[in-house]
């Protein structure tokens, strides 16, 4: 199991509106591609201006496939297309979970 940590950071007064189109359109396109949502956060100290999720995976084959399939997928394509301009910028990293972590996910 991994689990790929996303964080992005948005231009100064767009977080709101970046979660509100995830909640209402991006999450209902991504979840069953992805399949296992970790959770989905939002900064209120350290860096600002920041969404954070995560998302689990058996191996770094299943993460690949998952995100070539979300990427062949032309609402997602569209939805990204109304979202990127409140991104200043993005990192992805893939945690390997300790042997006495269990991962859970929203089903």
């Amino acid at each position: 199991m991994i689990v790929e940590q996303r964080i992005y950071t948005m231009h100064p007064g767009t977080i709101g509106n970046y979660v509100k189109a995830y909640a209402a359109e991006g999450l209902a396109i991504q979840k069953p591609i992805l399949g296992r949502l970790v959770g989905y956060y939002t900064t209120e100290f350290g860096p600002l201006n920041q969404v954070i999720h995560m998302w689990a995976y058996e191996s770094f084959e299943e993460r690949a496939e998952r995100r070539a399939k979300l990427f062949q997928q032309q609402n997602w394509l569209d939805y990204l297309a109304k979202v990127r301009p409140f991104i200043a910028t993005q990192e992805s990293k893939l945690l390997m979970p300790a042997d006495f972590t269990k991962v859970r996910w929203e089903e």
